[in-house]
């Protein structure tokens, strides 16, 4: 299923799934029929209530997995995946401090796997989402967030875009910066948890911040990709 032009979400069935908590990933396996193998991990993007294992994967022109998965999987194919894997980086339904969010580009995918289960459960926990993309065109799951955000129940989403927008664009135009990470926290900054998944640069430079405002180091939790961390092949 497309999301972007870019972005593809893969529904799965796991046989024997144990089950996962929300931002938990798996890492998937692919054997070439001259027997190379490729592995990778992604992000689970779906509730852990929903009935389908959801993987949201961004294409990467030169990656060994993604373009596969993205361009040429279809209904009936099998590959090997492991998981849930991850205990440091989920989000209990249980705690009802409000929760911030903080995602860059395809770092939201496991912010969303929170925000889906929050929306299951009912739970009234306020969530508030800082979501960043290069355009309008890179943000996943658009219209499922605005619907959250619509029901008024605790739910919010902050867009930011970095590179271009188009005319009429109601949301923020800019890197997430000091400032911006300010005007989204939670008074509660000593108590409230933070999610925060993206480039390493960014999520770097977003904990850093982050803390700098009040929020204490053990309840800012990231999640990182890119050339010098994390297991994303986003």
């Amino acid at each position: 299923m497309p999301e972007t032009a870019r972005a593809a979400t893969l529904l799965l069935e796991v046989e024997d799934w144990p089950g996962h908590r929300p931002g938990q990933h798996v890492d998937i396996r692919l054997t070439a029929e001259d027997g190379y193998q490729a592995e990778r991990s992604y992000s689970i993007a779906s509730a852990p209530d929903d009935r389908a294992l959801a993987l949201t994967v961004e294409r990467i022109d030169d990656g060994e997995l993604s373009p596969w998965l993205t361009e040429v999987a279809s209904p009936g194919d099998s590959f090997e995946i492991r998981g849930p894997v991850g205990g440091y980086f989920v989000w209990d339904a249980a705690d009802s401090a409000p929760v911030l969010l903080v995602g860059g580009g395809s770092g939201v995918v496991p912010l969303m796997s929170m925000a889906r289960h929050r929306a299951r459960r009912e739970t009234g926990t306020r969530m508030r989402l800082l979501y960043s993309a290069r355009s309008e065109e890179d943000l996943l799951y658009r219209d499922e967030l605005d619907e959250m955000a619509a029901a008024n129940d605790g739910f919010e989403v902050v867009y930011t875009l970095t590179r271009s927008s188009h005319d009429g664009w109601s949301g923020l135009q800019r890197r997430v910066d000091a400032q911006m990470l300010s005007d989204v926290s939670f008074p509660e900054r000593q108590s409230s948890p933070v999610f925060v998944c993206g480039p390493t640069p960014f999520v770097e430079a977003v904990s850093k911040n982050l803390v700098l405002l009040g929020h204490l180091p053990r309840r800012v939790k990231t999640e990182r990709f890119g050339p010098s961390g994390g297991v994303h092949d986003i």
